[in-house]
């Protein structure tokens, strides 16, 4: 949105400088400082900051595979993405001077957004309800990129270690300056409850919202669902999930989408998008052959037929054959990161499967499934009981949430039921693995961070 009048913060974020414990530095562009309580909805409205989330991990999860060598001379050995495909020691090698860009895309919102919880109430110009509005919806950003932050750069919740397991720097106000050391993984997660919860409770923020890059209760809903799904809570993540779709259930069936360009909405207005939030991964980035096994019914399954395509259709000077995502085939939406109505059917159907609830599970299961199937090819999937429905719900959540980021949380969280399997990667004529439990599930913080702020402790690898 265009608000020439507002101020936009131009932030060279960096969590730090040599002579204070800042984590951003900020430059006024010759315009005014924040005022007016539509300034506050400008900066949520930002579209450059409040959409922005993470593309290493995109690189480290199975979805992807450069098995092609072809492919692999497109990337880089010692890059950032090339670190994170082969879950290196070190993500970031280029010395202290060096950022990492997700960490630094989402602490940047996580600012925007503290700017706005902090001052908005005292804002000029606003109406009460203007103001509670922008406040809950600067909540459930916070909320959404601690979220995402804590399930890279922290280790995966469990509630036997996550009192004492080191979480993140948790900044809840609008200075630039403070401790950087890191709260707990527990901490980290009530102030994402918090912020939800809050956020849910405040009667002006609207359902559902105009726009999906702004915030709604249902997306606070949406986030509660994710968050209880990670700290394995199913029941409360069920009804959360329910609770979400109640306020916003609206899948596209894929049968109307099957050739390029037939009018699939863009992200902005896409009713199945719940909170909009980009990735960025490779351009046309390969399936995994693991993905691809995953689709043994390719000929009939829409994701397969619509999503993806063969190297060749997207370049053709390409002497190889892969399968690459290619949503762009359909809509030029790149890759989105957010929580979506299917995912949220996904979440209920995996809790109501944990409970031992076969129909209900298999029931949501084949609501989602008619949508995503060629009419002529689909079938309902059954199951004689909780533990078929669950291996059947996992194995949509994988087809569904492809190449969104999801399925490296899903890698992270699935070990504790003995889901995950070792991933085993050739890279440049050297062999990589990443096995259930290794510590490079969890991203190391750069060297600069930790350089110029020293109480920052590094994650083992």
């Amino acid at each position: 949105m265009k608000h020439s009048h507002l101020l936009y913060i131009g932030l060279a974020f960096t969590l730090c400088t040599a002579s204070c414990r800042k984590y951003v530095e900020i430059t006024q562009e010759g315009q005014r400082v924040l005022e007016l309580t539509q300034d506050y909805d400008g900066l949520l409205n930002n579209t450059n900051v409040m959409l922005s989330t993470y593309s290493y991990l995109t690189y480290s999860s199975d979805d992807g595979g450069m098995d092609d060598a072809n492919w692999q001379n497109n990337l880089v050995a010692g890059t950032p993405n090339a670190n994170a495909y082969t879950w290196g020691e070190k993500i970031i090698t280029d010395g202290t001077n060096a950022e990492d860009n997700d960490w630094l895309a989402m602490y940047r919102a996580v600012y925007y957004s503290n700017q706005v919880i902090t001052n908005v109430m005292n804002s000029k110009g606003g109406t009460d309800a203007d103001k509670l509005r922008i406040r809950a919806s600067a909540l459930v950003h916070r909320a959404f990129y601690y979220h995402t932050l804590v399930n890279i750069y922290a280790s995966q919740y469990d509630s036997a270690t996550a009192a004492t397991a080191p979480g993140l720097p948790l900044r809840l106000d609008d200075l630039i300056d403070g401790d950087l050391t890191r709260v707990s993984v527990q901490t980290v997660y009530n102030q994402i409850l918090a912020d939800l919860n809050a956020a849910v409770n405040t009667a002006e923020l609207p359902d559902v919202a105009r726009y999906t890059y702004q915030a709604s209760k249902a997306s606070a809903y949406a986030m509660l669902a994710r968050t209880y799904l990670n700290m394995r809570n199913f029941t409360a993540a069920r009804e959360a999930a329910a609770k979400a779709l109640q306020l916003q259930g609206t899948l596209l069936n894929l049968n109307n989408y099957t050739s390029v360009l037939t009018g699939y909405p863009q992200r902005h207005a896409d009713p199945e998008v719940i909170l909009l939030k980009t990735a960025s991964t490779a351009y046309a980035y390969p399936l995994s052959n693991s993905l691809k096994q995953v689709f043994a019914d390719s000929a009939t399954d829409l994701r397969y037929i619509v999503l993806t395509r063969p190297s060749t259709f997207v370049n053709s000077w390409a002497n190889y054959y892969t399968r690459v995502f290619f949503k762009t085939s359909i809509a030029n939406n790149g890759y989105m990161s957010g929580p979506t109505v299917p995912e949220m059917m996904l979440i209920q159907a995996e809790c109501e499967a944990r409970a031992g609830n076969t129909s209900a599970a298999v029931t949501v299961l084949n609501n989602l499934r008619k949508q995503r199937y060629t009419t002529a090819g689909y079938t309902d999937v059954t199951a004689g009981n909780g533990s078929e429905a669950l291996q059947l719900v996992l194995r949509e959540r994988r087809k569904e949430l492809m190449n969104t980021g999801i399925r490296w949380f899903d890698q992270r969280r699935l070990q504790k039921d003995g889901f995950i399997s070792t991933v085993t990667r050739t890279f440049k004529g050297a062999t990589y693995t990443l096995a259930p439990g290794s510590n490079r599930y969890t991203f190391p913080i750069a060297d600069k961070y930790i350089y110029l702020n020293p109480e920052i402790q590094q994650n083992p690898r």
